[in-house]
């Protein structure tokens, strides 16, 4: 198997020490960044003294990346998803503000997003990810935020036409398109997008009743593709059956989950990913898809770290045990093989870190949220080394939230507060 991903790092967790930064500057003994010693310090420092320094790195790096994602462009946008486009800058802003309080955050925030909204109005893309309902949806959260409430409301009846049974004026998300059921561009997507509205805006922002057709579609299709198989529910992307969360069944079933299913749904659901645990790697990693058998993987959108986030969801779903231990499993995976070769979210360290943070809400062991900062001081302590040196790579958009840089600082604003850490656009 081709190497991937630096060794894991040794110590599956350490008592901090709240002591010994201080002592090896007054011996003058203090470790050189990049060094495993320098590490190893800023992993056993005390975690809130980490997390002030990783906020500090995170609002530096955001300087950044509105530079050149926003300033450097004209303020012109060429790419508006929340993926590897400027609508990402505007995420890392509002996630800057929920941290800072800062109303500049929320301002530029919102001219972006403006920006966002004029450039997506011919996408035919539903999702909150890669498409217009991401805009619509942040728009209509950072407008209450800003006390706009006109705003919001027209962001709101904008994302309810993404997904109109009826075509708009702009021709926008009619469902007789041939949309696929996936996280990253399809109606899983759209869910997620008025989930990430009701959060903020109340659980009536979009009715039940609304979203039942595109649940209902989703069953549907998924039936058709799990009679196939041994799985009930099965879905496509580029003619392959996957399973990941970008594209497949993890995500699918993530977003899911958080509705209030009627009981054959429930089962399916569960069915499906008892199915998946079954079908895991020897490695303990899930493949790619149905067909593919590969065990090179192990990012969000394929393998298992994405599954691991799933997992976790059932088990608070589910209130069933057996995900809660596959979840561990999937984490076993990640923290051996999950330092990658990238910085970002999707395929990349700063996604894997996530697992860490779910782990540690869902059984509140201090080895995981130990394990997540570990995986944060390592992006802290060598990142832009390994960067520059061209020994990881921030994808082909490296300023961005899903590829780049902007996830860096994402994860690194999210370590502040542990217990409420959430990976962006799948975690609720």
């Amino acid at each position: 198997m081709a190497l991937r991903h630096f060794e894991r790092m040794s110590f599956d967790f350490i008592h901090e020490n709240p002591d010994l930064e201080d002592e090896l500057e007054q011996w003058g003994k203090m470790p050189e960044p990049s060094t495993e010693d320098h590490l190893f310090m800023l992993r056993v420092t005390t975690y809130d003294r980490v997390a002030e320094r990783l906020k500090k790195a995170a609002l530096e790096l955001k300087k950044s990346i509105v530079a050149e994602t926003w300033g450097s462009s004209g303020q012109n946008v060429a790419d508006f998803s929340l993926y590897s486009g400027a609508l990402g800058t505007a995420f890392l802003l509002w996630k800057s503000f929920q941290v800072t309080n800062d109303a500049e955050d929320l301002c530029l925030c919102s001219e972006i997003v403006r920006a966002c909204d004029s450039a997506s109005l011919g996408s035919r893309d539903v999702s909150f990810i890669c498409g217009r309902a991401g805009v619509c949806a942040l728009g209509s959260v950072v407008a209450k935020s800003m006390g706009d409430n006109d705003l919001m409301d027209c962001y709101v009846i904008k994302l309810k036409e993404c997904c109109s049974s009826k075509p708009t004026p702009m021709g926008l998300g009619n469902w007789n398109l041939d949309l696929s059921d996936g996280l990253l561009h399809g109606r899983a997507g759209y869910l997620w997008a008025c989930l990430f509205i009701n959060t903020y805006l109340g659980t009536e922002t979009i009715s039940p009743v609304q979203l039942a057709p595109v649940i209902d579609k989703i069953f549907s299709n998924g039936r058709k593709l799990g009679r196939k198989g041994g799985s009930p529910l099965m879905f496509q992307w580029n003619g392959k059956n996957h399973w990941g969360a970008a594209h497949g069944l993890a995500g699918i079933m993530h977003v899911l989950m958080h509705f209030n299913l009627q009981e054959n749904q429930q089962k399916e659901v569960k069915e499906t990913l008892l199915y998946m645990i079954k079908k895991r790697l020897p490695s303990g990693t899930y493949p790619l898809c149905e067909e593919e058998k590969g065990d090179l993987l192990v990012h969000w959108c394929h393998g298992a770290p994405g599954v691991a986030l799933t997992l976790v969801k059932a088990a608070e779903f589910f209130g069933d045990k057996v995900f809660a231990k596959a979840a561990v499993d999937a984490g076993k995976v990640v923290w051996e093989r999950g330092l990658l070769e990238h910085v970002g979210i999707c395929h990349g360290i700063s996604g894997n870190a996530y697992v860490f943070h779910a782990l540690y809400r869902l059984t509140g062991s201090p080895e995981f949220r130990f394990k997540a900062k570990s995986f944060a001081c390592f992006l802290l302590d060598r990142g832009q080394k390994l960067l520059a040196e061209g020994e990881v790579r921030g994808g082909d958009h490296p300023f961005s939230l899903f590829e780049g840089i902007g996830g860096m600082a994402y994860l690194f604003l999210d370590m502040v507060q542990p217990a409420t850490a959430k990976i962006p656009a799948y975690e609720v």
